[in-house]
């Protein structure tokens, strides 16, 4: 018997490319780690940096990424998906290894001599008596490096999310979003187990070579495997009616509207916009502290290695995994519960507001163990990126598909202007406290230092959390 239309399986597509963005959001914060699991034991022997030098590096990553962010979910709409993705990764990958001749460079501008090995270059900077110049050139050069990092990793979120938009429908976007997302974790956590031994066989600079390459082997994938749903030919029809299950017939304005490009000086004039902002704003700071600090954190506090941290930094990020229940919990919200996606994800998000509280506790009870503060850093981790996929997944609930990466954008900026704020901060307060013997709450030092930012850690979600609230108590599209 001939096999009716309605017998045929749907296809799963929709988790190939989910696949592809996790890869692409794992090799992005693989870029991200490698300076922080460097930078203590071999570019400061090296450059002589101090902990506000390496904040200065950190925080204009943060600062160019807040920018470009403002620019890129703009991009990724102008170019679509395609092709703004493989710009964004093409950029970011050629970033990532013009880190590694940040020291031949050092070397040139001292010596005006350009042609140089690696270890040329190593002998020449110990050689300059004054260290001051070294650091000082060479921090504006990995700043440099940075910059062009930053300006490709901008584009990652704001086309992973339209990417998303794209391929599910919105009662299970936020599960989507969570596996892409857990992409961060995995990146995190295969960074302590890889880039310190490589950089300890083989040199700091061969490392971000080997790690930046990895962006170009992804570019081949998403080049082949990626097209529109309906463009598709992997997507069968049922598929596609899936993932189209929103765009009903009777919804006409929501059509109507992903026509439709949004500018960026409307889309400042939604409070929907807004609210997006201060959730990023008031907590991304947090999750890039302990992205860029934690390493530091173990190193300064602990007096540990890079090789001999990877078991702790290794549950830090095993526990940062628990996030892709931050995609199932809104979902059960929204199925079950039968709530509104907004309403769904806000509950959740109130839930995940409380996790980060713990953080409180960490500098207090490392007088203990240091694995106590590595697993309460290790769960506010999973519950930042629980809170992260679901204001992600907020901006798809609110605005059409045409319009999702520029909010993306939009909130991404604010988020690495807290970012810039964080890392600088942290870095000339860790130098100041270490200098002062700072005493602060029963803590002297750099101990201090890290107990204050921890406190504003633990609090930043649910600040966020109210003033949202607040901002939009009701779930309300975007009509324009």
């Amino acid at each position: 018997m001939q096999q009716t239309e309605t017998a045929v399986k749907m296809s799963n597509y929709r988790w190939t490319i989910c696949t592809l963005l996790f890869f692409a959001t794992t090799i992005n914060y693989l870029d991200r780690q490698v300076l922080s699991l460097t930078w203590k034991d071999f570019l400061v022997p090296e450059f002589h940096w101090t902990n506000s030098d390496y904040g200065t590096v950190t925080a204009f990553f943060s600062i160019v990424y807040a920018i470009t962010m403002l620019f890129a979910g703009k991009l990724i709409d102008y170019f679509d998906t395609k092709k703004g993705f493989l710009w964004a990764i093409g950029i970011w990958s050629v970033g990532a290894c013009l880190h590694a001749l940040c020291g031949i460079a050092t070397a040139g501008f001292i010596r005006a001599e350009w042609l140089l090995s690696f270890a040329k270059a190593k002998t020449i900077i110990a050689a300059v008596s004054n260290t001051a110049q070294v650091a000082s050139v060479s921090v504006w050069l990995f700043v440099m490096a940075r910059t062009v990092l930053a300006i490709g990793e901008a584009g990652n979120f704001p086309a992973a999310v339209k990417a998303t938009a794209e391929y599910f429908p919105k009662r299970i976007r936020a599960f989507a979003t969570s596996i892409f997302n857990a992409g961060t974790a995995v990146g995190a956590l295969m960074a302590p187990l890889s880039i310190p031994f490589i950089a300890s066989a083989y040199g700091w600079e061969i490392t971000f070579v080997i790690i930046g390459a990895l962006g170009f082997i992804w570019m081949f994938f998403w080049n082949n495997f990626y097209k529109k749903p309906h463009l598709n030919s992997k997507v069968n029809q049922q598929e596609l009616a899936y993932i189209q299950q929103d765009e009903t017939s009777d919804n006409k304005e929501t059509v109507v509207a992903e026509i439709k490009k949004l500018s960026l000086l409307k889309a400042f004039s939604y409070k929907q916009t807004w609210a997006i902002c201060i959730a990023k704003f008031l907590t991304d700071g947090v999750w890039f502290f302990f992205l860029f600090w934690a390493p530091a954190y173990i190193s300064s506090v602990f007096h540990l290695k890079s090789t001999q941290s990877a078991p702790q930094l290794l549950v830090v990020y095993l526990l940062t995994l628990l996030s892709i229940f931050g995609g199932w919990l809104p979902t059960w919200f929204i199925t079950k519960k039968k709530m509104n996606p907004y309403d769904g994800r806000m509950k959740a998000m109130f839930i995940f507001a409380f996790i980060p509280l713990l953080t409180f506790f960490a500098q207090p009870l490392a007088t203990y163990s240091i694995w106590l503060p590595v697993i309460i850093i290790g769960i506010a981790c999973a519950g930042h990126q629980s809170w992260s996929a679901n204001v992600y997944t907020i901006a798809g609930d609110l605005f059409p598909k045409s319009a999702v990466a520029t909010i993306i954008g939009i909130g991404g900026m604010a988020g690495g202007l807290s970012s810039f704020i964080i890392n600088k901060g942290s870095g000339v307060l860790f130098d100041y406290a270490q200098k002062t013997n700072m005493k602060f709450m029963g803590f002297t030092g750099i101990e201090a230092g890290y107990f204050i930012v921890f406190i504003f850690c633990a609090f930043a979600y649910l600040i966020a959390w109210f003033i949202m609230k607040t901002l939009l108590p009701e779930y309300k599209p975007v009509e324009y």
